[in-house]
């Protein structure tokens, strides 16, 4: 780099430069001193989708700084603090820390309107009406048979035990409503339409 003038190398030019992939969020270089007399230099590919960001940038009015933390937020890597709570003002991105997901505006923009859609959530009714249906036709269900039954409609912005809580959650209001009954064991419940 020092070579090509590219970098200053008597003042702050690798400072300057870290100082300014840093404020654009591109990837930082990984510096090994591990070896004397060497300096392992690892640079990591660009993190950029030109597609997403070019889409953005031509249906939109945003600045690059917020085009890129959107593409990563779509990529599902960390952004800064600072981004997050400029893009949650703007109404660009939806969610909770550490799992971002870009908003219904945003992914009009982009042709990802069914990704937005899965990470949404529905409400409990449509979940609640797909276990009475389960129930309705096969009279009983154990907990692996629900699971298997919604775990792939919760919305994708929930972890795996996010997903876990939400179906237990849900069938402890069903049988709070007495809608099912548990005709099983605490540890291995045989849920069934209660009468």
């Amino acid at each position: 780099m020092a070579e090509l003038n590219m970098i200053d190398t008597m003042g702050y030019g690798i400072h300057d430069m870290f100082a300014r992939q840093a404020r654009r969020y591109l990837p930082m270089p990984d510096y090994d001193l591990g070896e004397s007399g060497a300096v392992r230099l690892t640079i990591y590919g660009g993190v950029v989708d030109p597609a997403y960001s070019r889409l953005l940038i031509q249906q939109t009015d945003l600045p690059l700084a917020d085009v890129l933390a959107l593409d990563r937020v779509q990529k599902q890597l960390p952004i800064p603090d600072e981004a997050i709570t400029r893009l949650k003002r703007a109404g660009l991105i939806e969610g909770r820390k550490p799992r971002f997901y870009v908003s219904a505006s945003v992914a009009k923009a982009t042709a990802s309107k069914a990704d937005y859609i899965r990470t949404r959530a529905q409400d409990d009714e449509f979940y609640a009406k797909l276990v009475i249906d389960y129930l309705h036709q096969f009279g009983q269900a154990n907990r692996a048979e629900i699971d298997k039954l919604l775990i792939d409609k919760l919305s994708d912005a929930l972890t795996p035990e996010q997903k876990q809580r939400k179906i237990g959650n849900l069938l402890t209001k069903l049988r709070r409503r007495e809608r099912i009954l548990n005709t099983g064991s605490r540890g291995k419940p045989e849920w069934k339409l209660a009468e």
